[in-house]
């Protein structure tokens, strides 16, 4: 009898790292990389976004809890949404999309995740080391936040600085 409790429980646990990990991949190795940036300016442009680009890969356990995090707080999944095209970027040994991060200035330096925003146009206006966003075993609610609103088009606006 333990030994079947021991061997169902030892399954459940199994499973349930298992699903845990096919619900985390949201990097997509084989993905055309400058296709989908190609794509997400082109939106960005007809919305009047910019582009937030998440570098990493579906290893990174920061990455994976990132995303996590901008997609479970209502507030900063609004702030996110609302004022930008998302784009994940694979980094991993099956693709470092090598000639992608060269264009855009070699943000891995930083490690992973990394997080470079372009304007509607395509032109890199910032790339930002995520451990500066970081508090305890995640992100800080409200250094991402505060990051976010930084580089929302209407904080970009000259218009808005005028006296």
């Amino acid at each position: 009898m333990k030994k079947a409790f021991l061997f169902i429980t030892l399954m459940v646990i199994f499973f349930s790292a298992a699903a845990q990990n096919v619900t985390s991949k949201i990097y997509n190795p084989t993905a055309d990389a400058q296709k989908d940036l190609e794509n997400a300016i082109v939106k960005a442009k007809t919305e009047s976004k910019n582009v937030f680009i998440q570098i990493g890969g579906n290893w990174c356990v920061w990455c994976l809890r990132f995303n996590e995090l901008v997609n479970a707080d209502k507030n900063l999944n609004s702030l996110l949404n609302d004022n930008f095209v998302v784009v994940h970027l694979n980094y991993s040994k099956e693709n470092k999309n090598e000639a992608i991060l060269k264009r855009l200035e070699f943000p891995q330096r930083f490690g992973f995740p990394v997080f470079v925003i372009l304007d509607q146009n395509g032109k890199k206006i910032h790339t930002q080391n995520s451990a500066y966003l970081e508090s305890g075993n995640g992100h800080d609610t409200e250094k991402v936040s505060n990051f976010l609103k930084a580089w929302i088009p209407k904080a970009l606006d000259p218009k808005n600085y005028t006296d």
